[in-house]
């Protein structure tokens, strides 16, 4: 479990976030979601470590993340995965390379070591007999597949994920969403997605927290959001953008 209480976070002088408290169960996706520049994705960083926030405490599993001290947080680091907006691969490294890429930095593990855990990780999203393969001979979905191996092949308890399906097609959206729910209850991890995609939404969203401006304004699941009787948030599902993703 993650929990957050009273995170915020200004920039020059502008309030991006205005005193967030949440918490994020284990075995569930929990989403993040809101209109772009509602503070979905600064919220996420200061989660994750990226950046600090002016006030407020993150706890991983009861553990003072914002307040760690160097050793902590080095900890808390090793446990968690991250699939970013773009995949973020390195461009000169094969998936096989990518893949192993957390284990090199954060591991002791042999070379055998790391090719089995990174081939296992490969097989687990569907991309056995790749390894060689540079990003640029990959699809959009098959790289956000290499990301997923790569969050996980540290065997982390914690799941980042920003706007996975940003830049995909629908049914490859869908694919990716299945794919990170598969992982999520077989492994038993604390996942959190932030995503504007109401397909995700109403596919894994177990938990849900929206923001607007900067302030959660509601929390719930995929089978409360459409009659939740917030106006904002009622504006955003209904909105004509994400309309279809309801019939």
């Amino acid at each position: 479990m993650i929990e957050i209480s009273d995170i915020r976070k200004s920039f020059e002088g502008k309030e991006i976030l205005t005193g967030i408290n949440g918490k994020f169960d284990k075995g569930k996706p929990n989403l993040i979601i809101g209109s772009s520049g509602t503070g979905k994705s600064v919220l996420l960083k200061c989660i994750v470590g990226l950046i600090q926030p002016d006030e407020g405490s993150v706890l991983y599993d009861g553990r003072d993340f914002t307040n760690a001290g160097r050793f902590l947080k080095t900890e808390i680091r090793r446990e968690v995965g991250m699939l970013f907006q773009g995949s973020a691969l390195f461009d000169s490294k094969n998936v096989e390379q990518n893949v192993m890429f957390p284990l090199d930095v954060l591991t002791n593990m042999s070379k055998e070591e790391k090719l089995d855990r990174a081939n296992f990780c490969l097989a687990r999203v569907g991309l056995e007999n790749t390894n060689k393969l540079m990003p640029s001979e990959l699809s959009g979905g098959m790289q956000k597949r290499v990301g997923i191996a790569r969050a996980i092949v540290n065997s982390s308890k914690y799941l980042f994920c920003d706007e996975p399906n940003s830049g995909l097609d629908p049914q490859t959206a869908i694919l990716i969403d299945d794919l990170i729910l598969e992982i999520t209850l077989e492994y038993d991890i604390t996942t959190v997605v932030v995503t504007h995609d109401m397909n995700s939404v109403i596919g894994i969203g177990e938990h849900i927290i929206f923001l607007y401006k900067g302030k959660k304004l509601w929390d719930g699941n995929k089978n409360d959001i459409t009659h939740s009787g917030v106006k904002e948030l009622d504006d955003f599902v209904f909105s004509n953008k994400v309309m279809s993703a309801l019939k």
